[in-house]
């Protein structure tokens, strides 16, 4: 039987479950304070996943309050040494896929792609600046670290908060769930840098209780059901190389585009294959 049809099938539950539903109830669920509760699920959760509590600047479970606390934790500062290189990771995870935007095309998995213009909530001058440019799409765990960084220094110009479905983002269900990353929930966050634009999308899915920025906080809840739009073009918020510029609570995808000729992608990325948030990711053109 062909993989494309199986993962259609695997995924088949997730259109007929009550995702909203879910993804409030783990929101309430992980911002409870509950004590020897609370901490006898961490507990659970590390054995589960295999968390790896010694790069945690605190790596006592007890001392988290609530599982949001524990799963953004702070890492100890010599946990991810930033690469010499023009463009970090951005995060802990796997790489999902990478590579040219063709046109106005993402490729999402074998026979899925999706459009730059409905990532960006329909706005196609925007999508336009990414024409025959870059893209990467990283897949955080639910094991992995969940704080976001910047790849490379850049000015906030714009934040959009798209409403959407909340499908998993695991690597079978974008296989089985054509536009997947243009049909869940998102935070899209526009940069200006040195090279000229990057945008770099939060995107939601099951269970993700909520996304936050540095500059904002929680972005969601609530969930107003339309797209909001914040302009920062008339302040000065500015993230260095490397620093945290959002988090996840519970695992998810970022998607990162760049325009045509800013970047060339380190030679020893795969689909696939691991990522660590610091390690280098790309080399400037020109």
């Amino acid at each position: 039987m062909p993989r494309s049809f199986n993962d259609r099938l695997a995924v088949l539950p997730q259109y007929l479950l009550p995702k909203q539903a879910l993804t409030q109830f783990a929101g309430r669920l992980a911002r409870a304070k509950r004590g020897d509760a609370t901490h006898a699920l961490i507990r659970r959760f590390v054995a589960r996943y295999g968390v790896d509590m010694d790069e945690a600047a605190n790596p006592d479970i007890t001392s988290y309050a609530s599982f949001n606390d524990f799963f953004t934790r702070p890492l100890r500062a010599d946990a991810r040494p930033l690469a010499q290189a023009d463009y970090l990771c951005p995060v802990d995870g796997a790489i999902s896929q990478f590579g040219a935007i063709e046109q106005d095309q993402i490729f999402q998995a074998k026979g899925h792609r999706y459009s730059t213009t409905a990532l960006l909530a329909g706005d196609a001058a925007l999508a336009a600046q990414f024409d025959h440019g870059q893209f990467a799409t990283i897949y955080l765990s639910p094991r992995d670290y969940h704080r976001i960084h910047m790849p490379c220094a850049g000015r906030l110009q714009r934040m959009v908060y798209v409403p959407g479905d909340l499908f998993s983002v695991n690597p079978t269900t974008a296989r089985g769930v054509p536009g997947l990353f243009a049909r869940n929930e998102r935070v899209v966050c526009l940069f200006d840098t040195a090279r000229g634009s990057l945008v770099l999308v939060l995107v939601g899915a099951t269970i993700v209780g909520s996304m936050a920025t540095a500059w904002h906080g929680v972005v969601n809840p609530p969930r107003p059901g339309q797209i909001q739009r914040f302009d920062y073009t008339d302040q000065t918020i500015e993230l260095a190389r490397g620093a945290e510029m959002g988090r996840f609570l519970l695992g998810s995808t970022v998607v990162l585009l760049w325009p045509k000729g800013a970047l060339k992608f380190n030679p020893d990325w795969a689909p696939g294959g691991p990522v660590r948030m610091g390690q280098a990711m790309g080399k400037a053109l020109g």
